[in-house]
């Protein structure tokens, strides 16, 4: 038993460790493609953080393999200024190919492509997953597809695979307008009408009803012809999450196309899905500002490393195309987080360039350099508090 303990805390630490690589690996390869392109003179691209295991030059450039296998690094000459390597002072200022040398338009190219590059990744993972799956198809039905514990559909004997065809004689075709009609009926009994496939107590033949049966609370069903006529009482106050009857309800299903239009469907819906992503993240974050300026403290939602690394062990058990579909999401995260326009990001060299495009002047270096460096230690702070939050949660449960 322990020894299976073992090799699944293993398991989740090796595909922990290869997410977090990939994310940032891509990352730094769209800044290494772009600076490549603008010119730049490319020092060191290494798979890894330092200190450097192996590394060969090829061309201009080491490649390098380095001890902590967890994302990369591009090394660009003049990305900090003009006092950098001596040795190739000469080689790089004769051909205008330092960092510092090329336009505000190519810079921002370069600063940019690694956030891109991550939202190609999260679009990617997406488009893997609807290929496989389907295409989100709005159907014209409503089909029941869960059902909450101790609810009215629970009680009423909802299943789930039941199709809701109308409410109080209101044929319904779209999600909105059932959650709008069960909102506004809160606390008196609705009827709904319901066509269902298996274990049909009114389909022809069936002994299991004569007539149907109605309770003194007014709920219970009867029958119109194979449908089923359920009637029951939506809740004033539910539980958080549930809706007055309980029932999670789906006008959608997942449809295969040929599959010469599979592909660019999957990347349409892939595209969708990071925006949709993108939206939560971005709102979350917000939040967790408000939160930790007003109170202090971080929202117990927000997850650190040990947290990632907690739900990556869930995610694993799911199978690939789940992990596939974490590393979408966490690849949407990290382009957000990246392009927020804190010290140290991308988003805070942003501004940098910003402030040179107004001014037409250049920032002085050791200001650039001193904030980022003050940045880079609000981010390691703020990373330990989330880390301590991490461990009390495990601590609570």
């Amino acid at each position: 038993m322990r020894r299976k303990w073992y090799i699944l805390i293993a398991m989740t630490l090796l595909i922990f460790i290869l997410i977090l690589s990939i994310l940032v690996f891509v990352h730094e390869l769209g800044h290494f493609l772009m600076a490549k392109r603008a010119g730049i003179y490319v020092e060191e691209f290494g798979f890894g953080l330092p200190p450097r295991i192996f590394g060969k030059k090829i061309g201009e450039t080491i490649y390098s393999i380095n001890a902590l296998p967890i994302g990369g690094f591009v090394k660009l000459y003049g990305e900090n200024g003009e006092n950098e390597n001596v040795s190739t002072e000469k080689l790089v200022t004769s051909y205008k190919r330092a960092y510092f040398e090329k336009s505000i338009w190519q810079r921002l190219a370069v600063l940019l492509a690694g956030v891109t590059m991550n939202l190609l990744l999260g679009i990617v993972a997406f488009s893997v997953l609807y290929f496989v799956y389907g295409i989100p198809t709005k159907t014209g039905k409503i089909t029941v597809e869960g059902i909450a514990k101790s609810s009215p559909a629970e009680l009423s004997e909802l299943k789930i695979g039941d199709q809701i065809i109308s409410l109080d004689g209101q044929k319904l075709t779209k999600m909105d307008e059932f959650i709008f009609l069960t909102k506004s009926k809160a606390g008196n009994p609705i009827k709904l009408e319901i066509a269902r496939e298996k274990d049909n107590p009114c389909k022809t033949g069936s002994e299991d009803v004569l007539g149907g049966m109605t309770t003194a609370e007014g709920t219970g069903f009867n029958c119109n012809g194979e449908n089923l006529i359920v009637t029951l009482i939506p809740r004033t106050n539910p539980p958080a999450d549930e809706g007055p009857l309980g029932v999670a309800i789906t006008d959608t299903e997942m449809k295969k196309y040929p599959w010469y239009q599979m592909p660019f469907l999957g990347v349409a819906e892939g595209f969708k899905e990071s925006l949709t992503w993108g939206k939560m993240i971005v709102s979350s974050l917000g939040q967790t500002v408000f939160v930790l300026v007003t109170k202090g403290q971080v929202p117990k939602d927000v997850a650190g490393p040990i947290g990632i690394f907690q739900v990556t062990g869930q995610v694993a058990q799911a199978g690939f195309l789940a992990i596939l579909q974490f590393l979408g999401i966490l690849s949407v995260n990290l382009a957000i987080i990246n392009i927020l326009p804190l010290p140290a990001l991308d988003g805070g060299r942003l501004i940098f360039l910003a402030y040179e495009g107004i001014f037409k002047k250049r920032a002085n270096p050791k200001v650039e350099d001193l904030v980022n460096k003050l940045g880079m230690a609000f981010l390691l702070s703020l990373m330990v508090l989330i880390t301590i939050n991490d461990i009390l949660r495990l601590v609570r449960k």
